[in-house]
């Protein structure tokens, strides 16, 4: 039986991910209030950081500019796209 959570990104109620899909609090926070849905959402808007960026995520600078904008997706006002990107298509 899946486990449902009231999802801060969507506004209702989803289904939730099976385990913590991030270290610490932070992967705390997201497994108790964020969905299925939105987080593969948010690992779609992290492949367009990463690409547009040229991010290099082994590189902790690039990883923590990535969990910033993981907590500004789920639990601020968003992450923003940025200025140059065009989507696909």
């Amino acid at each position: 039986m899946s486990r449902l959570v009231q999802c801060v990104k969507l506004g209702r109620e989803a289904e939730g991910l099976p385990a913590p899909p991030y270290p610490g609090e932070l992967g705390r926070r997201i497994f108790a209030g964020v969905s299925k849905e939105a987080w593969q959402g948010w690992l779609k808007h992290q492949t367009m950081l990463i690409n547009e960026y040229r991010l290099t995520p082994i590189e902790q600078k690039d990883r923590k500019f990535l969990e910033g904008e993981m907590e500004k997706y789920f639990f601020g006002g968003g992450s923003a796209t940025p200025d140059q990107f065009k989507p696909p298509a």
